[in-house]
């Protein structure tokens, strides 16, 4: 979603990837694996709600995408399926050999490709080399349509800001886009040998190798040029470098996924690759989807959770088929519009702001969302898991229980009477009841709240994103979700996109907050000699936003995944949080 000024530069992100993981069951505190030898064959049955966001591994930004890009497209840098926390949240070799450690004061990182790794070409099997690596980035800032995470690299590669300049001025066509990438190069990456990649950064940045597991610095084949990004002339005439390649996609309806000939299982220590085909079907409800897997005429579940009342039932029967996980990132975030003038601007008083920090009844919140065993108060801007993360509370003891009282003696002294506030919600899930939690905890603190629904689809897209809507005072407070988009030190993809500015609007920035204290803290961060250091002072940095109150940091919930009978080797990728397609076998 955004990047920074040296530290910070646009974005856009959807709803973003992973973080820090940590599993438990219902009965033993870890996801059930099954037991027995590995199994070959069969296909894997996938249930999802909607479509993956995109197929062109540039362009995922959506969290259960992850699950299908692991499949068919390799990573410089990734991550090994494992229900051990610190086993699946350490980063390691894909496509590269190892994890490069940092040279020349924390500015270059060296890539050395493995051997043997290929792409399903046209003409058959071909070697992945460097030119592909730098293909990928280079593809990330096409004028048709950018990468979402792109920003990240942008704003960190020496010479990419140039290029994408340059770049922007191309005809959003594929030929003119072809002719640009071919003619031109990024200063900051170079190839002198098939086999080696070396990246220039313009700051330490350590975090680097981490943006390097996402599925937006993949490889790109020549042969991509030929196409738009993500077009369905680029789908149907996918090259695939995973163990899968796309047998069958009608969107919004169904995937299907089957064995990728030219995957050299020998040049892959991420991917068994048991099951024969992958087929995911869309347009399921949760209770269909949670009665189909209890009925093992379906396996796993893409973009749908249990609902509160399924994990309620699964958890008081002990049921080991289902798991949660902690992802780092914060489910209701409260935003304040600072750019209305509604209520007299009263919402541009950090005061006022801070005076409603009190109002909002957190552990109602909880309860709605499914309880403690699925949900946590939070009061900062990163959630558990995060390094940087520590509890604490600038407003209140703590435990998230409202002080209506409080709230009303900080708006009299304020001098705000009669306030009434606008407030969207998406109409999905418990976002209604979320909605009307919050708003009922605000009324008891005398303050009139006005709901209005917007259509899930439009909500993000079309509402929140569109900066007018926050100018023109269509809306006052806002619930939004944010998780982040790596394991490990990820406080920059949560901070970056959200609570910096350097002139240029980002998309989940929604008001343009910035503060110049945390961007200095936060540039401190990426450059400290130890996750220690960076951590605290990272969690500076989530004082010193908060104190600002651009927001209400209401509540953490847990990622909550379940799995039929006959899943063997349920174990987690990290970035998709959820089980590996890739590693499961099934017990037929």
């Amino acid at each position: 979603m955004t990047r920074k000024k040296t530290l910070l530069t646009p974005l856009l992100m959807a709803s973003a990837a992973a973080l820090v993981l940590s599993g438990c069951s219902a009965a033993d505190g870890s996801p059930s694996t099954g037991s027995g030898e590995p199994q070959t064959g069969g296909t894997l049955k996938v249930l999802s709600n909607g479509d993956t966001d995109h197929i062109d591994p540039q362009l995922i930004a959506y969290v259960p995408s992850n699950s299908i890009t692991r499949t068919i497209s390799r990573s410089i840098l990734s991550y090994e399926a494992s229900n051990d926390e610190a086993v699946r949240s350490e980063l390691v070799g894909d496509l590269a050999t190892e994890v490069p450690e940092p040279e020349d004061d924390g500015l270059t990182y060296t890539i050395t490709l493995r051997d043997g790794a290929t792409w399903d070409a046209p003409d058959g099997a071909r070697d992945i080399v460097s030119g592909d690596v730098e293909r990928g980035i280079e593809r990330i800032c096409n004028p048709y349509i950018g990468a979402a995470l792109g920003g990240y690299f942008i704003s960190l590669i020496e010479g990419m800001a140039e290029y994408c300049d340059g770049f922007a001025a191309v005809a959003p066509e594929a030929a003119p886009m072809k002719e640009y990438i071919e003619a031109n190069d990024i200063s900051g990456i170079e190839t002198p040998d098939d086999k080696t990649v070396i990246f220039r950064l313009v700051e330490p940045a350590s975090d680097f190798t981490s943006m390097l597991s996402l599925a937006t610095a993949n490889p790109a084949p020549v042969e991509v040029l030929d196409y738009l990004p993500d077009s369905p002339e680029y789908r149907n005439n996918f090259v695939s470098s995973g163990p899968y390649t796309i047998a069958e996609h009608t969107p919004d309806v169904k995937l299907t996924l089957e064995r990728n000939p030219s995957w050299n299982a020998d040049s892959d220590p991420l991917r068994k690759a048991y099951v024969d085909s992958i087929e995911m079907t869309m347009g399921i409800e949760v209770d269909a989807g949670m009665q189909q897997l209890q009925a093992g005429s379906a396996d796993m579940l893409f973009d749908l959770q249990p609902s509160p009342a399924n994990i309620q039932q699964l958890t008081s029967v002990g049921d080991k088929k289902f798991s949660t996980l902690e992802n780092g990132g914060i489910d209701q975030f409260l935003w304040f519009n600072t750019k209305t003038d509604n209520n007299n601007s009263a919402l541009q008083k950090v005061e006022v702001r801070q005076a409603l920090q009190y109002a909002i009844d957190k552990a109602a919140v909880v309860q709605v969302m499914g309880g403690e065993e699925i949900a946590t108060v939070t009061n900062g801007i990163f959630g558990p898991g995060i390094n940087g993360h520590e509890p604490y509370s600038l407003y209140g003891d703590g435990d998230g229980k409202a002080d209506p009282e409080k709230a009303k003696q900080l708006l009299a002294e304020a001098g705000v009477e009669n306030l009434t506030l606008k407030f969207p919600y998406r109409n999905l899930g418990s976002q209604p009841d979320i909605a009307q939690t919050v708003q009922a905890s605000l009324e008891e603190a005398g303050i009139t709240v006005e709901l209005f629904p917007v259509p899930p689809t439009d909500y993000y897209a079309n509402f929140m994103t569109n900066r007018e809507n926050a100018t023109g005072g269509a809306w006052d407070i806002a619930l939004v979700g944010w998780s982040p988009d790596w394991v490990g030190g990820a406080a920059r993809s949560v901070y970056q996109p959200q609570f910096s500015f350097d002139g240029t609007p980002q998309a989940y920035n929604y008001v343009d907050y910035n503060n110049d204290e945390a961007n200095d803290l936060a540039a401190q961060a990426l450059a400290a000699g130890s996750p220690e250091e960076a951590a605290g002072l990272w969690h500076e940095v989530d004082q010193t936003v908060m104190k600002d109150s651009p927001v209400v940091s209401i509540a953490a919930k847990k990622k909550a995944n379940y799995h039929s009978e006959r899943v063997q080797n349920f174990s987690i990728y990290a970035l998709a949080q959820n089980g590996d397609w890739a590693n499961v076998w099934l017990n037929k």
